[in-house]
């Protein structure tokens, strides 16, 4: 590739794409591209020396971006590295326009798409800017406001920017970012999330090896220790499983993974979710946290292989414990991702080894051989995947996810996959009844047909199977069954695409030096031609069976239906491929046939006629001399003698035969253009006599007809795709074609045939135009004026010949000619444009009739195609692109790479690359005569018939994208439709140019353009249009287009730049740094807000319906801006709407308020504070103990206040101090707060004034405590914005006027005033952040007796908006700043008074304030703590539950991290102590704990017991809410409440138990659903072993349940520990000879479902102690005496041989889908048992019944692992009378 450094390119090309190299013009491509990139460069140096960003680097940068598409990357690496260097300056401008920034970045991702071009030796990138623009945007303060508005896809955009930026960041910057964000680390805090989120984006993995030291050394150590320790699944952790996915795929065999396996396959296994055990809750966070598939498969593929060959192990146990879960008969939500897991992991696998084993060495680092994949590694991935995946074949999500893995998977290990698959295939293909598994075996087949073909030495046999295959497939294109129709198609033609079809059998004669598998493939190929000719049986037989619908014709359907155009889309196709690929000789025979078929016929020319035309077309397109030769003189003849007499052309239904020969020879011209010139005189006769026939069917047929002549004499294209170059006509002694099966094309030596037009076509071309086009034009121009009449169909016959002429020879017309149109001043050169000047104009249709749509139709068309037809259309385009990408998946060879593909895929792409470039042409010039076309489309958009209007629109958008700038000549013409002052416009008028406006879902919205200019003449016309008479509201259609527009407007408006400072890039070596603002457009902003508010404030306006004036603000509030203030008539505007009469008013009015008031602030002088912290620990430490709550330290006078530093953020010095902390400076050196009014601007004086008129402010409270929608209304985080704002930038300026209204809503119950008030206090007590020691002391004065007022009418409405009140409140301030606040809040939450809902309700807004306060105050959590102990055993349910949740977070600072300090706060095992002693009366008992309900809570002391069960509700409260929240599970503390819990928790399922059982048995479910560390299973075990051996069979019972899910949700944990492995299974054993008969079962259930799991394995000495057991003797039934006591006791050793047969049949159940080799023995064992005593019999039954169940579809498969014997004993057994019994 690299040696074509030639004289005409004079540089190494980076990776150009080698598809041009193949053109049939590839000589005059380096003169091409070369001129372009000069241009490219040129101007993109000048547009950045200008300053010029908008129009100037936005355009260029645009056409860099076309060039890479069309060329690759196509120059140097000196260009590749200055392009992508200036790109990342400008991206990283600040306030550089978002979709500016987001158009730059996508194409700077694409400079950097191809990592090996670069190494890290040419280029570094700093990473702090991206952050920062990251920051900005992603965390924007501002955008929640609404001064900002960002568009949707820029959080995506800004991530793949990252990961293409990552690899080449300095070798410093690991320990720059950990520097930065390792403060934010606080578990507690949303910055932990953030911060997690940022390292796993920013953090380098692809360092080379001598660099690790510097890259993940520095982390990975504490990551990784965080991640075990966390065992509930917070938020980050999925971050934290994507680095460490990223890092091991990036340094395989650098890190030692095998410590972490099991851990790392438990929580894997945990994350499928999959449901385990009898009654399972899911803990919800588990389902919305869950691990992405796409990274797990990347970091399970990069653990395997290396010395110790654990991952493969676990792998395998992985997949064996959720076999079953592939079975067809299960269906749940978890189904999607095991199916996600099962294809993507054998692709990750396939990328590995291409990877280690193909891929040309690059600067990244490779795998050292001691970790690559060995063959034995290989071998076991694929074993340990086949079962689950052909299980998967026939799941219930389709087959498509398994035949993807298969095709993966094959080309690992062929010899393992395909044979089963086959085995499957074969008998699918002989069942009539189950059509489902042929069409889910065959699309596996497809996947695997690469291999399958192409044989190897790993799998000599497999091209045998492919002729049985091929014949026993016919039977599949069935007419009855269109799925199965056309995956045959499908099936049939992958593999003959792979496949030369010729009979090679004399080969065997004339060769000896063939292997067995090439003589059996030879003589096997002889049937290659009865294959074909029964292939066209079957389609002959397809195609009668479509005619026969005789009721088609009457109807006069014009279309087929959507099925049947698939099915002649599936039948052409395959036809053409088996015909490509045919030698000469079965070509013939073929070709005889349908040409016997074609003409011995006369066909329906909707349907069935469009089948065969298809098959002639194919045949010649193969052959094109033989076939013509037959075809086109028998058409020829046919179609003169029949339209001999005159009468025909003038016959509105024509003879059927004419029409099928017509559309039989438009067809057969597709091909080859220079075959065709023989025949040229024939064809121009027919069409000199069919274009002017009567009948619209006719002269269509006619016209397609020269359309495709001219195509195919005019166009560039390849003439053949078959698989091997050359011809299959050569004799066998040289060439061989079985050789050539599967072979992928050789990208070099493709000798494609193209089709190139010369100058003898040329002429032809010009000749049939001059003949056809020219008299219908001079008829068209007379027509229109007005020299003569036609009628409507003569018009319309006339223009579709136009038409199609334009769509034949569009290739061949020079360049639209005219004059350019000035619109803006350019700074840069030009670009040609192609088309043809047509002089039809639609103004005479539509002044004289224009109801006659379908010519307005066919005038619409032929525009579009002026505008832009160059020889192929966009959409066909886009649509053969994706069914090329979609072939290329299904056949492509992933393992080697390198674009291995069969030949016709290729041939395929460069036809697409041929007219990709014929398509690219964005940013044409636009010229005078576009001008004029755009005109006449923009008048048939603005006409009377709606369909008319819509096709027209959808061109002109089109168009729009097209021609650069072209929208600023259409928006004024549209705009004069919606002048108020124009009386002739008509309503189809307007609402036309109301969707002109709106535009459609993809293309450009005129109304919202991105640009000042554009924006300052629509939107006001907008709101004028309000004033226009052919406005009506009362049309709905009208009124849903202003919706649409203003909403269209608010949801794609994003902020226009106004000033940019453009940092002169180091490519221009320019030492100073230049200001450059668009002074144009700050001057057209504030212009534009100008024009709204007059019109807002228009007297005509107001009479006019309210919806404009909400138009208008709406409008006006997305002109908010952070950068540029507000003029102060818009101020006073926007502070007079939060008084106005309409809702919608006051709602914008409040949001926008709320950004005047940060307008106004006044910045703060900041001092930085930096802390130099030795400790490596976090948590509570000396250094951070200053930021603590401490009540004997409060700043209590305004000298301890001035003297307290405080620290507002709370996530500060938990993990680390930041290197500079940044505080705000002493109030002496601030500047002065509390103005008066005359230093203040114009701009606060006005809302000073307002604020100050008591008038304003009754009418806006009362305003503010009205009520919205009943029930819905919650804490408006508006409002609270707007408060917030006015009291910290007035200070105290408005607290008289508030104070009595506050005083007077905080007594009133109702919710809205409740509301208005809480929004209120939570404004003032943030918004008194900066104010003096005395305003504050004050202020807290008067808020006390408020809130405690509030609290205690608080309601079941109010509450949650007082809890959000104070947690908003307390959120990010220092809490020795609120120290009143919180000191009355603890004053004494449950005290009783006001029943126990206000006291319920007093802890949740204490919980809401401390929660927002984490870890800065242990003392008020441990008096918090203290105060609530006695109170525990509380009896109202409501309290409870608060009591318990209130815990949870007094807890939730006590978390088990690594390097973690102990914690100040309270400790759960102290507390569990204290717990465990007064529950002491409860565990010594043996009798069973009833709930005593006595619900007075001071009748006197209570015994003990009755406390301690009050108290075990509380507790039991608190452990199911801490289940989800915490980070870790306090394992050694909550075992010791197991032993209660299972002694409470019902058997059954039963939701009528009282509170305390049901409560009981969510604490187990969740509990036995937690994560365990190696160290903490003995200890469970150990309290397991102990309830076992207790005497109540309840909690024997519920053991086994916990054990069930406690297993599966640990599952490596526990077999990575062998002893824990033997415990569980002597626990189980033991309890399967349990008295209890509920507990034996279950034991045998638990069983069944660990063998099933493979946790435990059948292995010998198991199966020997249930046989042993089965035969225990039953003593004989002694006859009972009348009436005396039958004793239910049974007897020992009926126990002991039910627990034998339970063994037994558990050991049958484990494997429900499959019949290993013991079965059939146990089954033998286990009838013998048939007649035994009841409990024997029933269990021996069930077990059958079940077997029968699920063994029964696949019965005849299990039935060979029997012995006949066997198999008399079992069908006795199941259809015994017994089994009926």
């Amino acid at each position: 590739m690299k040696k074509d450094v030639s004289g005409t390119l004079g540089f190494v090309s980076q990776k150009d794409i080698v598809y041009n190299k193949l053109l049939p013009y590839a000589d005059i491509l380096d003169d091409e591209s070369n001129d372009i990139l000069g241009q490219i460069k040129g101007n993109l140096g000048r547009a950045v020396q200008l300053r010029e960003i908008w129009p100037g680097v936005l355009f260029w940068t645009r056409k860099l971006s076309t060039y890479i598409r069309l060329y690759g990357r196509k120059f140097s690496k000196e260009d590749h590295v200055l392009f992508i260097k200036l790109l990342y300056e400008l991206i990283t401008i600040d306030k550089l326009e978002i979709s500016m920034m987001q158009g730059l970045a996508r194409l700077l991702i694409n400079l950097l798409k191809k990592t090996e071009l670069l190494s890290r030796e040419d280029l570094e990138l700093p990473w702090r800017p991206l952050y920062e623009l990251q920051d900005r945007i992603l965390y924007s303060k501002t955008e929640h406001l609404g001064l900002n508005w960002f568009p949707n896809s820029v959080e995506n955009v800004l991530k793949t920017l990252v990961k293409s930026c990552r690899p080449y960041f300095p070798e410093s910057a690991t320990q720059e970012m950990l520097e930065e964000w390792r403060p934010l680390l606080c578990p507690f805090d949303v910055t932990m999330q953030r911060a997690i989120g940022y390292l796993e984006l920013f953090l380098p993995t692809t360092l080379p090896p001598e660099l690790h030291h510097k890259g993940f050394k520095l982390w990975f150590d504490e990551l990784i220790s965080l991640w075990v320790a966390v065992q509930n699944l917070p938020g980050w952790e999925v971050h934290l499983v994507n680095l460490f996915a990223r890092l091991a795929n990036d340094n395989i065999g650098y890190i030692d993974w095998d410590p972490y396996i099991p851990k790392i396959f438990t929580r894997v296994l945990r994350s499928l979710n999959l449901p385990v055990g009898t009654s399972q809750m899911l803990v919800p966070r588990y389902l919305t946290n869950a691990y992405d598939v796409a990274h797990v498969v990347l970091w399970v593929s990069a653990l395997l292989g290396g010395p110790s060959k654990q991952a493969q192990a676990q792998l395998s146990g992985l997949f064996n414990s959720i076999t079953s879960f592939f079975h067809p008969s299960n269906h749940g939500r978890w189904l999607m991702k095991l199916m996600k897991l099962l294809q993507r992991l054998p692709a990750s696998v396939v990328r590995r080894l291409h990877r280690e084993r193909y891929r040309k060495p690059t600067w990244l680092t490779l795998v050292p051989d001691s970790h690559k994949l060995t063959e034995a590694d290989i071998t076991a991935f694929v074993e340990s995947m086949m079962q689950p995946v052909l299980l998967a074949m026939f799941s219930k999500t389709g087959s498509l996810d398994a035949a993807q893995a298969l095709q993966n998977l094959a080309l690992m290990r062929p010899e393992l996959v395909i044979p089963p698959v086959l085995e499957k295939t074969y008998p699918a293909m002989e069942t009539l009844t189950e059509p489902h598994q042929l069409t889910a075996t065959l699309s596996c087949m497809i996947g695997v047909a690469r291999s399958l073909v192409s044989g190897g030495q790993r799998y000599p046999e497999g091209p045998t199977h492919m002729l049985p295959l091929l014949m026993r497939a016919l039977p599949g294109v069935d007419p009855n069954d269109f799925s199965k129709c056309m995956i045959t198609f499908q099936f049939i033609a992958t593999f003959v695409t792979l496949v030369p079809l010729v009979d090679c059998s004399s080969a065997v004669l004339e060769r000896s030096d063939l292997t067995a598998v090439e003589r059996e493939m030879c003589s096997a190929s002889a049937e290659f031609e009865d294959f074909v000719l029964q292939f066209m049986d079957r389609c002959f037989a397809l195609i009668d069976s479509s005619t026969l619908e005789q009721t088609r014709e009457e109807t006069e359907t014009e279309k087929m239906t959507h099925l049947e155009s698939l099915v002649e889309l599936g039948l052409s196709s395959t036809f053409s491929t088996i015909l490509t690929q045919c030698s000469i000789d079965i070509f013939k025979v073929a070709l005889e046939k349908v040409f016997n078929f074609a003409t011995t016929n006369i066909f329906e020319t909707r349907v069935a006629g469009r089948m065969v035309a298809d098959m002639c077309r194919a045949a010649s397109k193969v052959h094109p001399a033989q076939s013509l030769k037959l075809l086109v003189p028998h058409c020829c003849n046919a179609i003169n003698q029949l339209a001999v007499n005159e009468e025909v052309l003038s016959e509105e239904e024509l003879d059927k035969e004419l029409l099928w020969n017509l559309q039989l020879l438009s067809e057969v011209t597709r091909v080859d253009g220079d075959k065709i010139l023989p025949y040229s005189t024939q064809l121009v006769q027919i069409l000199q006599l069919t274009l002017h026939l009567k009948c619209k069917q006719g002269y269509t047929l006619a016209c397609n007809l020269l359309h495709h002549i001219l195509r195919s004499t005019a166009l560039i294209y390849p003439t053949e795709y078959c698989s091997v170059p050359g011809s299959f006509q050569q004799p066998t002694q040289d060439y061989l074609p079985i050789k050539d099966w599967g072979r992928p094309g050789d990208l070099w030596n493709l000798n494609i045939q193209w089709h190139v037009p010369g100058v003898e076509e040329t002429r032809f071309v010009f000749y049939v135009l001059d003949l056809i086009l020219q008299p219908e034009l001079l008829r068209l121009q007379r027509y229109a004026q007005g020299e003569r009449d036609m009628t409507r169909d003569d018009v319309l016959q006339s223009l579709s010949i136009v038409q199609h002429c334009l769509l034949g020879a569009g290739s061949l017309f020079p360049p639209l000619r005219g004059d350019q149109a000035q619109l803006i001043k350019y700074h840069f050169t030009s670009c040609q444009c192609n088309g043809l000047f047509c002089f039809i104009s639609p103004d005479h249709i539509l002044e004289h009739s224009e109801d006659d749509t379908k010519s307005l139709f066919s005038i619409i068309k032929i525009i579009s195609d002026l505008l832009h037809f160059k020889g192929s259309q966009k959409h066909e385009f886009d649509s053969r692109w994706k069914s090329f990408n979609l072939v290329k998946k299904s056949m492509e060879n992933r393992l080697r790479g390198r674009k291995q593909h069969i030949r016709a895929l290729l041939i395929d792409r460069v036809m697409l690359q041929h007219e990709l470039r014929k398509l690219t042409v964005e940013g044409c010039e636009y010229r005078s005569i576009h001008q004029e076309l755009m005109r006449d489309l923009l008048r048939l958009s603005t006409s009377t018939y709606s369909q008319v209007r819509s096709r027209a629109q959808s061109v002109l958008f089109t168009a729009l994208g097209t021609y650069n700038f072209c929208c600023r000549d259409v928006i004024p013409r549209v705009l004069e439709f919606l002048e108020p002052d124009r009386s002739d416009v008509t309503q189809q008028q307007f609402k036309g140019a109301l969707y002109c406006l709106l535009g459609n879902h993809s293309g450009v919205c005129l109304a919202n353009l991105h640009d000042w200019d554009c924006i300052t003449l629509t939107w006001p016309a907008i709101v004028r249009s309000g004033l226009s008479s052919a406005m009506s509201l009362e049309k709905p259609s009208i009124v849903r287009l202003f919706d649409d527009l203003a909403d269209k407007i608010h949801r794609q408006y994003e902020t226009i730049g106004i000033d940019f400072a453009v940092r002169v890039s180091s490519c221009l070596s320019i030492g100073q740094n230049y200001r450059y603002n668009h002074l144009g457009l700050r001057k057209q902003a504030v212009p534009l807000f100008q024009k709204v508010l007059l019109l807002l404030n228009t007297p005509a306006l107001c009479c006019r319906p309210w919806k404009f004036e909400h138009i208008a603000i709406g409008f006006m509030s997305l002109l908010l801006r952070d950068d540029h203030p507000l003029p102060s008539p818009a101020v006073l505007f926007f502070v007079k709407s939060l008084n106005h009469d309409s809702l919608l008013v006051r709602k914008v009015g409040t949001a926008t308020a709320t950004t005047l008031s940060i307008h106004s602030v006044h910045t703060l002088c900041p001092y930085t504070l930096s802390i130099h912290s030795v400790h490596t620990l976090s948590g509570d430490r000396p250094d951070n103990q200053w930021l603590q709550y401490n009540s004997s330290s409060l700043p209590r006078t305004q000298q301890d206040w001035e003297g307290c530093t405080f620290v507002e953020k709370t996530h500060w010095g938990y993990f680390s101090w930041p290197q500079k902390l940044m505080m705000y400076a002493p109030s002496e050196e601030q500047p002065k707060q509390g103005l008066t009014r005359e230093e203040m601007t114009e701009r606060e004086q006005i809302i000073y004034d307002h604020f100050s008129d008591p008038g304003f402010i009754n009418q806006l409270i009362e305003f503010l405590s009205l009520e919205d929608r009943k029930g819905k209304d919650k804490f408006s985080p508006r409002r609270f914005c707007l408060f917030k704002g006015l009291f910290r930038n007035f200070n105290d300026a408005f607290l008289p006027l508030l104070k009595p209204h506050m005083e007077r809503l905080v007594a009133d119950t109702h919710e809205s005033k409740q509301r208005c008030v809480a929004e209120i206090t939570s404004g003032l007590i943030r918004g008194s952040k900066h104010w003096s020691y005395g305003k504050v002391e004050s202020l807290w004065e008067l808020l006390c007796p408020l809130i405690r007022t509030a609290l205690n009418n608080i309601t079941v409405e109010t509450y949650a908006d007082w809890g959000t009140c104070i947690a908003t409140a307390c959120e990010s301030r220092d809490p020795r700043k609120l120290h009143w606040l919180f000191e009355m809040l603890m004053e004494s939450p449950v005290n009783g008074e006001g029943g126990s809902f206000v006291d319920a309700c007093r802890l949740y807004v204490l919980q809401g304030g401390l929660a927002q306060q984490e870890w800065r105050v242990p003392e008020l959590l441990h008096r918090l703590l203290q105060y609530l102990e006695p109170k525990l055993t509380q009896v109202y349910k409501n309290v409870r539950e608060r009591i318990g949740s209130v815990l949870t977070y007094i807890f939730m600072i006590d978390v088990n991290l690594p390097y973690t300090q102990p914690t100040a706060s309270p400790r759960i095992k102290e507390f569990t102590e204290r717990v465990l002693l007064r529950l002491k009366p409860l565990t010594e008992g043996d009798e069973e704990i009833q709930n005593h309900v006595v619900e007075e809570n001071d009748v006197g002391e209570q015994d003990e017991r009755t406390q301690a069960i009050k108290l075990l509700k509380t507790v039991l409260k608190w452990l199911m809410a801490s289940a989800g929240r915490s980070f870790s599970t306090a394992v050694p503390e909550q075992l010791q409440l197991l032993p209660l819990l299972f002694k409470i928790a019902p058997v059954e399922n039963d939701d009528s138990y009282d509170e305390l059982k049901r409560d009981a048995k969510t604490c187990l479910s969740l509990m036995s659903q937690g994560l365990l560390y190696t160290e903490q299973i003995p200890l469970v075990l150990s309290v397991i072993f102990q309830i076992a051996g207790s005497s109540s069979w309840h909690a024997r019972y519920t053991v086994l349940t916990y054990l069930q899910i406690m297993v599966f949700y640990n599952l490596f944990t526990f077999m990575s520990d062998q002893g824990a492995v033997n415990d569980v299974r002597a626990l189980v054993i033991r309890l399967l000879e349990d008295e209890q008969l509920e507990v034996r079962e279950m034991a045998a259930t638990t069983l069944s479902g660990f063998l099933q799991c493979n946790f435990l394995s059948i292995e010998g000495p198991m199966q020997s102690h249930f046989e042993a057991l089965c035969k225990t003797r039953l003593p004989k039934k002694r006859k009972r005496e009348l009436g005396s006591v039958v004793d239910t006791i049974p007897s020992g050793d009926l126990v002991r041989r039910h627990a034998g047969v339970l063994g037994l049949s558990a050991c049958i159940l484990s494997s429900p889908y499959d019949v290993p080799s013991w079965m059939p023995q146990l089954l033998m064992n286990l009838s013998v048992h048939l007649n035994d005593t009841q409990p024997i019999e029933m269990t021996v039954k069930k077990t059958l019944s079940n077997f029968r169940r699920t063994h029964h579809d696949n019965w005849q498969e299990h039935k060979q692992q029997f012995t006949d014997d066997q198999l008399l004993v079992l069908t006795d057994l199941l259809v015994s009378p017994c089994y009926y019994a």
